[in-house]
């Protein structure tokens, strides 16, 4: 049984973002995401689904780019206000383990459920952690999100690849020494 841990609904909420707003969204490829985080059965997604989706993934993106903790808490204070219901506990008729819910019902749609736990799940990375749980790739050929929870000092981009691309240009931009 797939266990339902914040940090998990967090990183699928970054990969789906990913997927639908940098990648060419499609049914297929949302599809891909949502089983590689565990989505089994028949997802029955269609594509308005996707379209709802990219547009609840443009507002969970903004989150993430948020400068402060407090514009953060601020705009999932929003998303929570209009978006969710009362949290409820669900295991999906037994086909999985307990976890929180704040959308509508089990099966509410797809773009509900995805801005719903997507806000709940980052709101609780916000509180645990006091700053913004991810950002946005500085890179300026990029700008991809991604989740940020480690300690130390925050991360600048969503890769190793886009870290090096940006250091190597830097390296080359600046002058040549003089001989």
């Amino acid at each position: 049984m797939k266990v339902h841990s914040t940090k998990a609904m967090a990183a699928r909420a970054v990969d789906l973002c990913v997927a639908l707003l940098y990648e060419r969204p499609s049914i297929d490829s949302v599809t891909r995401v949502l089983r590689e985080h565990g989505e089994t059965g028949d997802l029955g997604l269609d594509e308005a689904d996707v379209t709802a989706m990219r547009s609840a993934a443009a507002r969970v993106r903004d989150v993430l780019g948020a400068a402060t903790a407090d514009e953060a808490a601020a705009m999932l204070n929003r998303l929570l206000a209009q978006a969710a219901r009362a949290p409820r506990l669900t295991s999906h008729a037994g086909t999985t383990t307990w976890h929180l819910h704040v959308d509508s019902a089990d099966d509410a749609p797809w773009g509900e459920w995805f801005l719903t736990s997507s806000a709940m799940a980052l709101a609780v990375l916000l509180a645990d952690h006091q700053r913004v749980p991810g950002g946005l790739c500085a890179s300026p050929s990029c700008g991809r999100p991604y989740l940020d929870l480690g300690g130390g000092s925050p991360r600048r981009y969503c890769g190793a690849r886009c870290a090096t691309r940006e250091r190597v240009a830097a390296h080359r931009s600046r002058p040549s020494p003089a001989v």
